[in-house]
């Protein structure tokens, strides 16, 4: 499958701060779910190329829950995350944040999974993504 996915937001906070929102396991487990019936109770991360991650995704009443985890291949502290999903086939994700005068532009671009439709996996990307800039933005 050669086609990705892209989603994107503009963060209103500094770059410093959304690195540190992004990356550290204490503020992932506020924002990596991608509606209010999910959560993340627990999340590991290591994050430098080479590092490992780990999300634990879960629904709230308990039906469900998987961990959501890869490999760091390419990481520039407030620039870049490139990872490995865990799982086959590979499925690669790269993470771009830009220092722009509105904020801090994130463009995520990944590879799809064949289980649902690519406007599925939009959608579910952009609701954590969007998490992840209401999170941030409340923390000021």
């Amino acid at each position: 499958m050669n086609k990705t996915i892209t989603v994107q937001s503009i963060i209103n906070a500094p770059i410093e701060k959304v690195w540190e929102m992004w990356t550290k396991p204490e503020h992932i487990v506020n924002w990596a779910f991608a509606s209010d019936d999910w959560e993340a109770p627990e999340a590991e991360n290591d994050v430098r190329t080479g590092g490992t991650f780990k999300t634990v995704m879960a629904a709230k009443d308990g039906s469900s829950k998987f961990d959501f985890g890869g490999t760091y291949t390419n990481v520039k502290e407030h620039e870049l995350i490139e990872y490995d999903m865990n799982g086959e086939p590979k499925r690669h994700v790269k993470i771009v944040f830009t220092q722009t005068p509105e904020g801090v532009n994130i463009v995520q671009t990944f590879d799809p999974e064949n289980e649902n439709s690519e406007e599925m996996q939009r959608s579910g990307w952009q609701s954590i993504l969007d998490n992840f800039k209401k999170y941030t933005e409340s923390k000021s």
